[in-house]
């Protein structure tokens, strides 16, 4: 039997956004896109400070150091928004 394994990798390639959602590529081509109003730091935040980040977590994480934000490819492919503040 002849079984062929995914070859996955959920690293980030790049992260843009547009006027209402955040677009993250990763390394093995797949590309998720979420609504900036899940992510409510990013939804006030600037343009340029938006198109400010880093990779962190080895690769699976975004940091936008301006605005103390950060998401991970596991909770974005989960469809996670952000933690509502209490």
């Amino acid at each position: 039997m002849n079984i062929s394994a995914k070859v996955t990798d959920e690293r980030v390639r790049d992260v843009r956004c547009d006027a209402d959602n955040l677009i993250v590529s990763l390394m093995d081509g797949r590309t998720i896109s979420a609504p900036l109003s899940w992510y409510p730091r990013l939804q006030n935040a600037t343009p340029d400070q938006r198109a400010h980040w880093e990779k962190c977590g080895g690769g699976y994480g975004i940091h936008w150091p301006e605005l103390d934000e950060d998401l991970s490819t596991e909770g974005l492919l989960r469809g996670a928004p952000a933690a509502r503040a209490a």
